[in-house]
């Protein structure tokens, strides 16, 4: 029985199959899921993440040039430094690690005045004779590194190269 206006009856009715979008395979032929990345944007992430480099390097560069010449508490670390301490003694070193409690010295000089324990008429007129000691060579025999109470120091110096100083301490390492 057929009724007007419907066409042939559904129990014999085929549904065509709708056309499906090609989905990218996999190496072993599997199909795999896949979201497309527009590639037009990648140029400017990558010109981001070179920027973010460049800058880190020279950040790294700079932060390390910086710590080798001078420290932030104006020492620079190529250079001997002139150490003056508050019980008057002065000694000549190259400052390395300068915290808010220490400040470490290495390759150490001072100055050691000689007298004669027994002074003389002649002798009392001349001035006494000074001299540049490496320390190390004392009598207790310390090791060639001081760390020094930060209290205890009043100031220090950079010194030149062509320092009388530093001349004397360049002539001493060539013995």
């Amino acid at each position: 029985m057929e009724f007007k206006g419907q066409g042939p009856s559904n129990t014999n009715h085929v549904s065509q199959p709708q056309p499906q979008q090609p989905r990218p395979v996999t190496r072993a032929g599997e199909e795999r899921n896949s979201i497309m990345i527009d590639r037009g944007g990648n140029n400017k992430v990558w010109i981001a993440v070179i920027a973010a480099a460049v800058v880190i390097v020279l950040g790294v560069l700079g932060w390390w040039g910086y710590n080798n010449m001078m420290s932030p508490d104006g020492v620079k670390k190529n250079q001997y430094q002139a150490v003056f301490l508050t019980n008057g003694q002065v000694y000549f070193c190259k400052l390395d690690k300068v915290t808010a409690d220490y400040a470490e010295c290495n390759d150490i000089y001072y100055l050691q005045v000689q007298q004669s324990v027994q002074p003389d008429n002649k002798a009392s007129d001349k001035d006494p004779q000074v001299s540049l000691a490496k320390l190390g060579s004392e009598l207790h025999g310390p090791e060639d590194q001081m760390k020094i109470n930060r209290d205890q120091i009043l100031f220090w110096e950079n010194l030149k190269d062509n320092s009388k100083v530093v001349e004397a301490i360049k002539k001493n390492q060539q013995k």
